[in-house]
């Protein structure tokens, strides 16, 4: 039961990643942007970009949010990967809207990821000194 709230928002990334590399498909067509271009078309290009973006955070997050759920703390896992989505969704919607505008969204989902990290490494360290 603890970890329901961790493999939701588990699930809710890689839907996010899904949905960036679905989008980046209709792009090539829209665009004619044919594969294995990563250039061409600019609203292809912003699209392409948030799709590698998302996928260069997944592989900090994911990992992250597992650990920091075994050693610290289910609940607060899923919350902090919660604002971690809110971030990538920002940081989508801005990015596709003005690339410039992208920090922000970025931000977000960059500092839920160095909690979890910072956190599990805390937790680990101070169960090695208590010998667990």
């Amino acid at each position: 039961m603890a970890l329901h709230l961790p493999a939701i928002v588990t699930l809710l990334a890689l839907l996010l990643f899904i949905y960036s590399f679905l989008a980046v498909g209709m792009a090539r067509t829209k665009y004619g942007v044919a594969a294995p271009a990563t250039t061409g078309h600019a609203g292809f290009e912003v699209l392409y970009r948030v799709q590698m973006n998302t996928l260069e955070q997944l592989v900090l997050f994911l990992p992250a949010l597992w650990l920091f759920s075994d050693y610290v703390s289910p609940l607060w896992a899923g919350l902090l990967g919660f604002v971690w989505l809110a971030g990538r969704v920002l940081y989508s919607a801005s990015y596709i809207k003005e690339p410039k505008s992208r920090g922000p969204g970025f931000i977000i989902s960059f500092l839920a990821t160095l909690v979890l990290i910072l956190g599990t490494s805390v937790a680990v360290v101070m169960r090695i000194v208590a010998g667990l």
